[in-house]
């Protein structure tokens, strides 16, 4: 008797192990790309993974564990419009940065709580979302019109 209850055990341990690996194969993938982020401290280089699908838009940086220091997410609206976003599956503090159509930011959050389901919404219309880690913000000084460089705003730096 002692043996099927192993066995069966173990089978179930296996179904639920392979069961993340099938949800995981379903997350959208991103392509990276460079920006350049000036504030009055300097010029600032990051690595931002690309949403630009609904599928990568609506994924994002959920279930994430860590992210580098210099790394982020760059989610395109095409349009300036309200944004609004929550930390649904969001595993660690983010820094929001809103930016308009010219690159120049028109709102922040700092540090949004990871798992909110509250609402943020950009007080100005905004092209762009930016998500970096939590405390990006202060480290780089980043404020209300300071510059975002990329290729969807026109004014990238070098080889985006």
């Amino acid at each position: 008797m002692g043996r099927p209850v192993g066995r069966r055990a173990l089978l179930l341990l296996l179904a639920l192990s392979a069961a993340p690996l099938g949800a995981r194969a379903e997350l959208a993938t991103f392509s990276v790309t460079k920006i350049v982020i000036e504030t009055e401290k300097g010029k600032f280089a990051f690595n931002v993974e690309l949403a630009v699908t609904q599928a990568q838009m609506g994924q994002g940086l959920m279930y994430r564990r860590a992210l580098a220091p210099d790394a982020g997410m760059l989610f395109d609206y095409g349009e300036p419009q309200a944004i609004a976003k929550n930390m649904k599956n969001i595993l660690i503090p983010l820094d929001l940065v809103f930016v308009g159509a010219d690159g120049k930011v028109v709102y922040i959050r700092e540090r949004a709580v990871p798992l909110s389901l509250d609402p943020i919404v950009s007080a100005m219309p905004a092209r762009a979302l930016l998500e970096v880690n939590g405390g990006t913000v202060a480290r780089l000084g980043l404020k209300t019109g300071d510059v975002v460089h990329h290729a969807f705003f026109g004014n990238a730096i070098g080889s985006d």
